[in-house]
C-alpha cells in the first residue's frame, strides 16, 4: 500500500465520518424542531430543518466549538409559510425562534 492510496483512504474515511456525524446532528435537532412546534402550537413543515450557517465560536468556557443555524418552515393556518430557526454550539441548542406570524 502507498502512502497516496493511505492518503485517499484516510480522506475517504474522514468524510465518512463527517456525513456521519452532521446525519445525527440533523436528526437531533429535527426532533427539537418538532418538540417546539408542538409546544408552539404551530405545524412543522415537510418534516424538515436546513443546515443555513456553519461557523467556529467560543463557548463560555473558551472553548473552541462548531456553530450552526439551522433553519425550518411552519404554519399556523395552513396557508402562509414562516421560518423558524434553531442555533447550536457544540452540541447543545443555544435558541430557538420562530417569526412572528398570524395565529
Amino acid at each position: 500500500m502507498t502512502l497516496g492510496t493511505l492518503f485517499w483512504l484516510f480522506i475517504a474515511g474522514l468524510a465518512i465520518w463527517y456525513w456521519w456525524r452532521a446525519k445525527a446532528i440533523k436528526d437531533f435537532v429535527l426532533k427539537a424542531a418538532q418538540r417546539y412546534c408542538k409546544s408552539m402550537d404551530v405545524l412543522l413543515l415537510d418534516d424538515a430543518v436546513y443546515l443555513r450557517g456553519l461557523w467556529f465560536k467560543r463557548d463560555s468556557d473558551g472553548k473552541l466549538r462548531v456553530w450552526r443555524r439551522f433553519l425550518f418552515d411552519f404554519t399556523t393556518t395552513g396557508e402562509e409559510r414562516y421560518t423558524g430557526r434553531i442555533i447550536m454550539l457544540g452540541r447543545q441548542i443555544l435558541n430557538m425562534e420562530l417569526d412572528p406570524h398570524r395565529f
